[in-house]
């Protein structure tokens, strides 16, 4: 499995604050407006309730062609054969992970750390995320990594380069313009009284 050859939007899902439902209608209107990837992020339901809304979700990617990936849990990316998995820093390691999901993307949060990201890379990550780049809502505790530390990051790695943390359309612009290759993107678009124009926006900063 491979990473979207072009940039642009990596859609994690907002658990904290949408029902299921809401969540399945929301998420269906932002694939069709069309993004990249979409990341299941799910940290407080029980197993086969996760299973469940990721069975679902899984469903509405595959209809708009849309990668779907697995935060954190290995054992549910192989069980429902999902495209790829997630890992942050108190996960499985990607060795493990690679034995389990074989060819699947694996995805690496390497928050300010970029001796870490090199090292995610040597270790076969298909993908790093870096942040937090802004003050973020889902993560207001995350500590802030400075965005010239994107083109270094980008000087010393071969794989995807992934923004993540309080990205807005505003502010989004300069991580791209600092070779970000995706933006990772929560309640910037699903606490949006407008999804479809905020994809839009989101995606008009890679033009």
């Amino acid at each position: 499995m491979d990473m979207p050859k072009s940039s642009g939007i990596y859609l994690i899902s907002d658990y904290k604050n949408l029902a299921i439902d809401d969540l399945l209608d929301k998420t269906e209107k932002i694939l069709d407006a069309g993004i990249s990837l979409f990341q299941f992020r799910d940290k407080i339901s029980k197993y086969e309730i996760k299973k469940s809304t990721a069975l679902k979700l899984q469903i509405l990617c595959k209809k708009y062609n849309t990668l779907f990936i697995i935060n954190d849990d290995v054992v549910l990316a192989k069980e429902i054969s999902a495209d790829g998995v997630h890992l942050g820093r108190d996960d499985m390691d990607i060795d493990m992970a690679r034995k389990i999901l074989g060819d699947k993307i694996i995805g690496v949060s390497c928050y300010n750390n970029l001796e870490d990201a090199i090292t995610a890379e040597i270790l076969g990550a298909d993908y790093i995320t870096l942040g937090s780049f802004f003050n973020s809502p889902t993560k207001p505790e995350a500590r802030m990594i400075a965005i010239d530390l994107l083109p270094i990051a980008k000087s010393k790695l071969n794989i995807p380069v992934v923004a993540i943390g309080g990205i807005t359309p505003e502010n989004g612009k300069q991580l791209v313009d600092n070779k970000a290759d995706f933006l990772a993107i929560i309640s910037g678009i699903y606490a949006s009284t407008d999804i479809i124009n905020s994809v839009k926006a989101y995606k008009n900063l890679f033009y």
